[in-house]
């Protein structure tokens, strides 16, 4: 690879989107670069994208001119939700080099091994299939707590909802290999987990086991003081879920509870998995 190359990181959108660019960074560090912030004159810009609503695309084109404007010579590769649905709005930016779907991120490094200036946009972003591997991560030194990536992916569908587009089908690791993560977390003195995913409570479906089994599972871990849930979709809210957070002395009795609408004919369009009622429960 020659010199030591310095690799800026910019990430939008979601807690999930701050997980992946932190394991994404960690192995850029392994590799030999020098981590230099995005406000700095960097040889390389990762930008990690949100694409929720129009604003999000615009301010996703907003930072990646504005990698392009600190050193119109450095290396731009862009992925995630954005680069995934839309890359053919990202191609037409001159000074773009690269652009990486959701599944594709996490080998950026093989993908892109010289970093150099492209004439014309490389772009690799495969289908949101079934099959897609669940891709493990967490932040580690980011902040004071960690956000640890527990799910990824929805089969929802709902009537407005991009995200089973962009992420693909619901997918997560074993309990077994989620509480090592949490090992790992807490073996580098962090004590507070933020547990984050796309549907959160869906985890297990693909590997035959429960949201409430991890949660029992990893609150032994020692080490974790607090633990933290994203949000829960309602209807995976179970009275199980309600009273085992009542009675641990890890988990905080707080649940963020989406709600789209106060109006069931609103949410029955919008193919939400639950109605008014069920919420107010």
């Amino acid at each position: 690879m020659g010199s030591v190359k310095n690799v800026a990181f910019y990430t939008l959108g979601c807690k999930l989107n701050f997980s992946e660019t932190s394991t994404i960074t960690r192995s850029f560090i392994n590799n030999g670069f020098q981590i230099v912030p995005f406000s700095a004159k960097a040889d390389v810009y990762i930008i990690n994208t949100c694409t929720v609503t129009q604003t999000a695309d615009k301010k996703c084109r907003q930072i990646i001119r504005k990698a392009i404007k600190t050193n119109p010579d450095a290396f731009i590769a862009v992925t995630g939700c954005y680069t995934q649905l839309n890359p053919n709005e990202i191609v037409n930016i001159t000074g773009v080099d690269a652009i990486l779907g959701n599944n594709e991120k996490f080998k950026i490094l093989a993908l892109l091994d010289n970093f150099r200036k492209v004439k014309k946009t490389k772009i690799i972003t495969g289908k949101t299939k079934k099959n897609i591997p669940f891709a493990p991560s967490y932040s580690l030194s980011d902040r004071t707590r960690s956000f640890l990536k527990i799910q990824d992916g929805c089969d929802y569908y709902c009537s407005f909802c991009t995200i089973p587009l962009a992420r693909g089908r619901s997918r997560n690791q074993s309990i077994s290999k989620t509480r090592e993560n949490v090992k790992i977390i807490a073996n580098s003195g962090i004590k507070e987990i933020v547990l984050t995913g796309v549907n959160l409570g869906d985890f297990g479906k693909s590997t035959g086991e429960s949201f409430l089994q991890l949660l029992k599972t990893i609150e032994l871990v020692k080490g974790i003081e607090r633990f933290r849930i994203s949000s829960l979709e309602p209807n995976l809210i179970s009275d199980e879920i309600i009273e085992f957070i009542l009675q641990s002395k890890k988990f905080l009795s707080h649940f963020h509870i989406p709600l789209q609408s106060g109006s069931n004919k609103i949410l029955k369009l919008m193919k939400r998995k639950y109605n008014r009622e069920l919420f107010s429960q």
